[in-house]
């Protein structure tokens, strides 16, 4: 009789292995961190950078360039840093949640937010909650709060060019298909900030809807038309005013009886940018912040930043808007779809070239409009809705990884045809 050899039994084998609790929790924690860190694209990740460098960096411009302003007003060299950093605490997570939000939700509500903010800036215009300031009556006033309620036009118009033009994609050849949306809506948005008298609001919001038509591909004959029939507006808006024409009359060398600290402005703003040579007085040891240069911490702190950090220091002002439009370029190329690619390209001329303004009007280019520097003047609204802006530009970023991963193709994007 033969007899079976015992049975071994052995454990299981180490690939079968259960992991210690602790090993499990670190390796999920892993998986779910580079998941989410794959979620987003590097156009993503050089947006957010960008902006965050920059909204940093107009900070400490800020408290250099405004100290001694705020001392004079409050006793207290750091409150409108303080001002501004609360707003951009403010801003930082209404653009993360901005760029959480789907594109259906602008779609279905941007009508509601347009007429609401248009709604606002009536309020301005005829109520007693309406202030004005410097010659303009476009901010209001509800208990301590002080805002501008075009910057909130700002917003909902670009999303509006993209929701509007999107649906009419294949109708933008005719020309009544481009004017009968545009002149309305978009004419009855700008011109209540022109009842308001900012001209400068009035010129970048002008300067978007025309991008956002040509990136839409509405035809150049037709944007020419409305590019003669914006400059009529701005002569005339120009011409209403006394201390509009003196800020013309200035430009050329002229003299200002309405608005004399004109002249004055401009030239200790091109005493700062002479000053500052090529690496600057050093930060925070600006001479034209003590009471010499007016709007020091707003419209002109690219005068300050000038004369603290130099050329150096301007340029690379420079090259950080440079950067921004060519990460918004980018997601407009990467983008599918028509309410993305125009509402992306409308937010990029109106950062740019706003920012263009700015800055020109301290080189002495352009009459003195009075717009910030985006991201870096200080400006609690201005702020808030750049950031805003910039985190709808994030969520699109967001959508265009999500079809690159499911195998969606780029559009290519072609300029407006003749």
């Amino acid at each position: 009789m033969t007899t079976s050899p015992p049975r071994v039994r052995r454990g299981p084998e180490p690939q079968d292995a259960e992991p210690p609790a602790g090993s499990r929790s670190g390796l999920t924690a892993r998986i779910s961190l580079g998941r989410a860190m794959n979620s987003e694209s590097s156009d993503y990740f050089l947006l957010l950078g960008i902006t965050l460098f920059m909204v940093v960096f107009g900070l400490v411009m800020v408290l250099s360039s405004s100290a001694v302003e705020s001392h004079n007003d409050t006793d207290n060299f750091f409150s409108r840093f303080w001002s501004q950093g609360m707003y951009a605490l403010i801003g930082l997570p209404l653009m993360f949640i901005v760029s959480r939000i789907p594109p259906t939700f602008w779609k279905r509500s941007i009508w509601f937010i347009l007429g609401a903010a248009c709604f606002v800036q009536f309020l301005v215009l005829v109520t007693p909650l309406g202030v004005e300031i410097g010659g303009n009556r476009n901010w209001i006033r509800i208990g301590g709060f002080v805002g501008q309620p075009s910057e909130a036009i700002k917003i909902a118009l670009v999303i509006w060019l993209g929701v509007v033009l999107s649906r009419k994609q294949d109708l933008l050849d005719d020309w009544r298909h481009v004017a009968l949306p545009v002149l309305p809506i978009a004419g009855t948005a700008i011109g209540v900030v022109v009842l308001g008298g900012d001209l400068g609001t009035t010129v970048v919001m002008s300067a978007f809807v025309l991008g956002g038509l040509y990136f839409a591909g509405v035809r150049l004959r037709y944007l020419f038309v409305g590019l003669v029939g914006v400059a009529i507006v701005a002569v005339v808006v120009a011409m209403s005013s006394a201390s509009r024409m003196g800020r013309i009359a200035a430009l050329f060398g002229g003299t200002s009886a309405a608005n004399p600290d004109v002249n004055w402005q401009i030239n200790n703003g091109f005493y700062a940018l002479a000053s500052g040579g090529v690496f600057g007085v050093g930060l925070g040891n600006s001479h034209s912040k003590w009471s010499w240069l007016p709007a020091a911490d707003t419209d002109f702190i690219f005068a300050i930043i000038g004369e603290e950090l130099g050329l150096i220091g301007a340029v690379v002002v420079l090259l950080l808007f440079v950067m921004l439009a060519i990460v918004f370029l980018r997601i407009i190329h990467a983008s599918t779809d028509t309410f993305p690619r125009v509402t992306t390209a409308a937010i990029m001329v109106w950062l740019i070239f706003q920012a263009f303004v700015n800055i020109a009007v301290v080189l002495g280019v352009i009459p003195v409009l009075g717009v910030p520097l985006p991201l870096i003047s200080a400006g609690g609204t201005a702020m808030i809705s750049s950031m805003i802006a910039i985190g709808i530009v994030l969520s699109f970023a967001r959508q265009n990884a999500r079809n690159s991963r499911s195998g969606g193709g780029a559009r290519r994007v072609t300029g407006s045809a003749l």
